[in-house]
């Protein structure tokens, strides 16, 4: 038990900060809708489902931008605004007119760019985004090592916001009591991380459900040779999208990244957890012909349990209730995090002075 806990105590007191880090920026990102509604004031409600509308709104877009868009991710109820990327760091929020009213050119732009890309990539790229995944799965082996070593001392429990004094014994027992009660939370979030972030050990977890290459295969591209988008019929392709599944709501558009790839179309359906869908067309941006679609709902179990990961970990399910608790876990994390690594390297035990005579 010593040794477990000395185990604990060392690689709290080295990853502790970038735990509380990813804690902290995950909170705040819970909240970028309504961040988005203080610092971007639209006029009207941009949230739009018809297939024309969209249709003539991607073509507004295309038209008024300067630049070719990757993507556009359509307003709903939570980002009343739609999204278009025209780079990896850069892009805009348009109206429901198709019109620019906010641009980024880097992630320090924008105070929510920035602080995804702090989250998801610590500011470094794909070599972040492994770190982070790698601190995430460091985190679920803390909650296995914390709760066998809060066992023993489930007697004493008191539940405290905040240390009773800003001694280590004390640090400790509230770092102890908090983290058990959040320990089912804390698992969840960190888990669903490290599975969008680590794909060897997303695989190995999933491996039970679905083998990896029958998940590839389900997500592969149709292996055709598609058009240029220059004379799309962008209501008609819409409006193919919709008639496919009736009853989805039409939620990205991806635009062809070099010559030959198709226009890629997200949808969400009613038994789908994913604010985006992952629900599927493909078509062909010249012909407007319909080359594949796969609907996320039939797809490999394995694949479907990987769906509901983002969800759960960005709090895009379960209502104002989750997403606060989400957030409250999010804080604590930092919390938990900060205090262990102030007390582990900066606050000495109190060395006890022999009584004079």
């Amino acid at each position: 038990m010593q040794l477990l806990a000395a185990i604990h105590r060392w690689t709290g007191g080295l990853i502790g900060l970038l735990l509380a880090l990813l804690g902290l920026t995950g909170a705040l990102l819970l909240w970028k809708g309504a961040w988005l509604r203080l610092t971007v004031p639209v006029a009207e409600d941009v949230v739009q489902t018809d297939p024309a509308t969209l249709g003539a709104l991607v073509q507004n877009i295309l038209a008024g931008s300067a630049q070719t868009p990757t993507s556009i991710v359509f307003a709903n109820s939570d980002i009343a605004l739609h999204t278009v990327r025209t780079g990896p760091d850069s892009g805009f929020y348009a109206d429901a007119n198709g019109s620019a009213i906010a641009s980024w050119d880097s992630i320090w732009a924008r105070s929510e760019i920035f602080l995804f890309d702090l989250h998801h990539h610590l500011l470094v790229g794909k070599a972040g985004e492994t770190v982070s995944g790698i601190a995430g799965l460091v985190g679920l082996g803390f909650i296995i090592t914390g709760l066998i070593l809060w066992w023993p001392t489930r007697k004493t429990f008191r539940l405290r916001p905040w240390p009773a004094r800003m001694t280590r014994p004390a640090i400790i027992r509230q770092h102890r009591d908090m983290g058990v009660v959040l320990a089912p939370l804390l698992f969840v979030t960190m888990l669903t991380g490290v599975m969008m972030t680590l794909k060897p050990v997303t695989a190995l977890l999933l491996s039970p459900f679905s083998s990896a290459a029958k998940m590839e295969a389900a997500l592969e591209p149709p292996k055709v040779t598609a058009g240029p988008t220059d004379n799309a019929d962008w209501p008609r392709i819409m409006a193919m999208a919709q008639a496919r599944f009736p009853d989805a709501t039409i939620r990205i558009i991806g635009l062809p990244q070099k010559a030959g790839d198709p226009v890629a179309i997200r949808l969400k359906r009613p038994g789908e957890w994913h604010n985006n869908g992952r629900t599927i067309i493909w078509f062909d941006g010249e012909t407007g012909k319909l080359l594949l679609a796969k609907d996320a709902l039939t797809m490999p179990r394995g694949l479907q349990l990987f769906n509901l990961a983002y969800p759960l970990h960005a709090a895009k399910v379960g209502g104002i209730v989750y997403k606060v608790t989400q957030t409250i876990a999010g804080l604590a994390l930092a919390l938990l995090g900060s205090l262990a690594v102030w007390s582990f390297w900066f606050r000495k035990k109190a060395i006890s002075k022999p009584i004079k005579p």
